[in-house]
């Protein structure tokens, strides 16, 4: 890297830490606080009632204060990333940026605490008389052998999990990244030979790992700046070094290194030479884990040995062992069972369930965060990516399993299964409020085609809906060309594995479709000719076809295109006197809960007619997901202050609805802040028959529907579900292009509802 790309990236990092305010971290309360009602509940005097639950019961603490979701992350900065001895002052961007790890990983609040204490029990001392403060306790960043002496005083004196990442934290990704290269190399703990060059924490904890995941210590031989670590050596020893002394004559890193399985190195820069790795065993297994310059660079090592599985502590490289992997989740497992400690068997159940990510099917959320990266299990893929939203779930559980089976957890979770899903719905915010949907797909095996059969989010959500769901996933594509990318993605379905393929190019079905089509549309203008050849382009209108002629229930398309040219021919072959399209129908997750819109894509002008229709869809449609709907029908014209415009056909339509048997709550027109603001709607219109905040608001243009649904999208992080077709029976949705693959998932279990539930 030149020096002016390095001074750009400088500055940027220094940019990224001063704007637009100084620090990675701010305070926010979760209670309101705007009135004195609230301030007597907040301090004084109803604070005085949680003191006293505490003071009657400790363990209340967790019920009454942010304590059982709280973690210090503590350093005296005597040993930090590749910096060295900075102080602890300087420390302070790491820290701040752990407890930012801690909380995007796992939402855990964390304060960091840098202290200025050199002396490792006086260090200690410090940290035991904060324990009544938090849930746990992360060490970060203090120089061996201090950090053994703080971590055992703080682990016999604090009822709390005390965890230094530096050590137990590589051990265990090392742990998992050693045992998917173990199944990927074809060898077993019990036998291979383990060599390490550093004696430090991190070194020393990855080889107790080791020898907890079944190496043979005698097979382990440990070398530092001095040499190999033997039996009598007196220069620079410790007990934890100690433990591995060789009872052997051999001396130098060149001497041991013959024969080995595995080298581990938490080391420094070009540690290990080209020939050493040459000595090595066949498959050899390379672990150059020094920052930012390994032991050895991987293209140097596979000069030597081309089949070399290789782990660097580097991004810019495959199989980055990154503790990121590892203690936001081991602490949420810890916090959530209240354990006492971390132990062998959580540190243990960690590695299991990080290792076994890996060598599960790559999520589509961490394909899409590492694009372009070969994410496969293999010598290349060891561990999962940091951004792969199953490794709260998994881990997680695992750990917490952990901890209730040694008996260390004094709040045990009943339901392991039901703390998955909890902790799932925390990364995937649909999750929640897509159960009931999924429930009730669950009731009948209905099969969806997908029009873009080949796109790679289809393929994922594809692959997932035969993990999750009882559907059978229908792809509209090219066979080699579905093969070759799901063998790249690292799916384990394909042509030949569970997914029924319509080849567009070719398929023995090929003249039952044009004639089908032709049929429906021989009076409207399409030829035989043109029949023959919109079955061999148009995957929406195969798609269409197969629905009409009851080869599928549901069709899937849109993922690029635009709406209305896919709604004409799913209209065309699927639309009828029953089934005509009324409206779209987007549900926008957001922080405080769900908001629909309504319609964002399908009438550009409604009629009064289909807003009243458009309302009781959505009503329905709400109550799907477990929502009861208050409907708003919102325009720039408030209460019949305006006579003619959106207003007026609004009005037409409440009038509608008014003449009808409803049951749910409907009320306009009004401004949206009016819907939103039972307050200020009670000002401007008392005694109103809608009660509470809106959650389905109605539009009379699609233009402000689908404004409101991009500007809540972008700007306010709404996760949209949808957009839901309403009219067509459950027989078609046409969904938009910026969708991802968790949102091909949520509309293949919308479209999997039987029609007796969709209503």
């Amino acid at each position: 890297m030149t020096e002016s790309a390095k001074e750009t990236l400088r500055q940027a990092a220094l940019f990224y830490h001063e704007f637009p305010k100084p620090g990675k971290l701010e305070i926010r309360a979760t209670k309101p606080l705007a009135n004195g009602r609230d301030l007597s509940r907040a301090y004084s005097p109803g604070v005085a009632e949680a003191c006293l639950e505490i003071k009657a019961n400790p363990a209340d603490a967790a019920r009454y204060t942010a304590k059982g979701n709280l973690v210090a992350v503590v350093s005296n900065g005597t040993a930090v990333l590749g910096l060295g001895n900075i102080g602890a002052l300087a420390s302070k961007p790491v820290m701040e940026g752990k407890a930012v790890l801690f909380k995007k990983f796992a939402n855990i609040d964390c304060f960091d605490l840098e202290v200025d204490e050199s002396d490792p029990e006086k260090l200690a001392d410090i940290v035991c008389a904060l324990g009544p403060t938090f849930g746990a306790i992360n060490l970060e960043d203090i120089k061996a052998p201090d950090c053994f002496i703080v971590e055992k005083i703080c682990r016999e004196r604090m009822n709390i999990p005390v965890f230094h990442d530096d050590q137990h934290g590589t051990a265990i990704v090392v742990g998992a990244a050693a045992t998917n290269a173990l199944h990927v190399a074809k060898k077993a703990w019990g036998d291979i030979k383990v060599v390490s060059t550093g004696g430090g924490a991190a070194g020393i904890a990855c080889l107790n790992m080791l020898v907890k995941l079944g190496v043979k210590r005698e097979n382990i031989w440990l070398c530092d700046i001095h040499g190999l670590v033997y039996e009598g050596r007196a220069e620079d020893m410790n007990p934890q070094k100690a433990a591995f002394a060789q009872p052997s004559d051999l001396r130098a890193l060149d001497d041991v290194i013959d024969g080995a399985d595995l080298f581990l190195g938490l080391s420094g820069p070009g540690v290990l030479k080209p020939e050493q790795v040459a000595k090595m065993a066949k498959r050899p297994i390379v672990f150059a884990l020094a920052n930012p310059t390994p032991e050895i660079m991987p293209d140097l090592a596979r000069e030597v040995a081309p089949d070399a599985i290789i782990a660097t502590g580097r991004s810019d490289f495959p199989n980055q062992v990154n503790n990121v992997l590892c203690f936001p989740f081991i602490f949420r497992g810890a916090l959530d069972v209240g354990a006492t400690e971390i132990n062998d068997a959580m540190e243990v159940a960690c590695v299991e369930g990080i290792a076994a990510l890996a060598r599960a099917t790559t999520s589509a959320e961490a394909a899409a965060a590492y694009a372009g990266e070969q994410l496969t299990f293999g010598a290349d893929y060891l561990i999962p990516k940091p951004f792969d939203p199953r490794l709260s779930g998994v881990v997680s559980t695992a750990v917490a399993r952990a901890a209730m089976e040694t008996g260390v957890a004094t709040r045990p979770v009943q339901d392991l299964k039901a703390y998955k899903a909890h902790l799932d719905a925390s990364v995937y915010k649909s999750a929640l409020l897509m159960r009931p949907v999924f429930q009730a797909a669950r009731t009948a095996s209905r099969k969806i085609v997908f029009a873009e059969g080949e796109d790679e989010r289809v393929l994922r959500a594809a692959q997932a809906i035969l993990e999750e769901t009882t559907e059978q996933p229908i792809l509209i594509g090219r066979p080699e060309v579905i093969a070759h990318r799901c063998e790249r993605m690292g799916l384990n379905i394909g042509p030949d594995k569970g997914l029924e393929i319509v080849n567009p190019e070719n398929d023995p079905r090929y003249r039952d479709y044009w004639g089908t089509y032709h049929e429906l549309m021989a009076r409207r203008g399409v030829t035989p000719d043109l029949a023959r050849a919109i079955m061999r382009t148009n995957t929406t209108a195969i798609g269409a076809v197969m629905v009409h002629r009851g080869e599928a229930d549901s069709l899937i398309c849109g993922t690029f295109g635009e709406f209305r040219w896919h709604l004409n021919y799913v209209t065309q072959v699927l639309g009828s006197q029953r089934h005509r399209p009324n409206g779209a129908l987007s549900m926008m997750i957001l922080e405080d809960g769900p908001l629909f819109l309504a319609d964002t894509h399908v009438s550009a002008l409604p009629t009064p007619e289909q807003l009243a229709e458009t309302a009781i869809g959505a009503a329905r449609h709400a109550r799907r997901f477990g929502v009861e709907p208050r409907i708003a029908f919102c325009s720039q014209s408030q209460f019949g202050n305006q006579a003619e415009g959106s207003g007026k056909r609004l009005r037409d339509a409440i009038a509608l609805l008014d003449a009808m048997r409803t049951d749910f709550q409907y009320e306009g027109e009004m401004n949206v802040d009016a819907a939103l603001d039972p307050e200020l709607r009670d000002r401007l219109l008392p005694g109103g028959r809608l009660e509470g905040v809106a959650n389905v608001l109605i539009f009379g243009h699609a233009d402000a529907a689908s404004a409101t649904r991009n500007i809540l999208k972008m700007k306010a992080g709404g996760l949209e579900v949808g957009p839901i077709l309403m009219g067509m029976g459950n027989r078609a949705h046409v969904v938009t292009p910026g969708i991802t693959t968790r949102g091909l998932l949520n509309m293949a279990a919308i479209a999997g509802t039987p029609v007796a539930h969709y209503g």
